[in-house]
């Protein structure tokens, strides 16, 4: 294999440009190697139209540049790592809550009611909580909730 004879390059551009492809695939939501793929795609059709070497490396690092360039943002906007809100237990935060069970102390453990879910839940500055007050989910930490009171923190009268 001659790596000087353009006709050889344009089978390694296209080469290249499946291995990018499926790389992107097997990579979902990169971005990466997509940029990539193209510009290996450039190159390789440079290469059947009949122009040298030259213009091929120089279609693959200008149009893979560019898309690198382009598509970066997209796939930053796209894959927003880290704590997507109101997904699982992380939905309560926020949201108000009726206390079943009193809070009585820094470390004791009261129940509250949300969304028809039973929580068990710690009051977040130690501070008692009745029975019928509305509270503040603050955080979930495992299996149960700190919750602060919210200004109405007295209890709902009972029928």
């Amino acid at each position: 294999m001659d790596l000087s004879d353009p006709e050889t390059w344009r089978w390694i551009w296209l080469v290249l440009a499946v291995v990018f492809a499926v790389g992107e695939i097997a990579v979902a939501g990169s971005f990466f190697l997509a940029p990539f793929a193209v510009g290996a795609a450039v190159a390789s059709v440079l290469g059947f139209a009949g122009l040298d070497l030259a213009p091929q490396w120089l279609a693959f690092v200008v149009v893979s540049g560019a898309l690198l360039a382009g598509m970066r943002p997209l796939a930053h906007r796209l894959d927003q790592s880290g704590h997507v809100p109101g997904v699982g237990s992380s939905r309560q935060v926020g949201q108000s809550a009726r206390v079943l069970e009193a809070i009585d102390g820094p470390h004791d453990q009261g129940l509250v009611l949300f969304s028809g879910e039973r929580w068990r839940a710690e009051s977040a500055d130690g501070s008692p909580i009745p029975v019928g007050a509305t509270v503040l989910i603050t955080e979930v930490r495992g299996t149960r909730v700190i919750v602060t009171p919210t200004t109405d923190a007295t209890p709902e009268p009972t029928a």
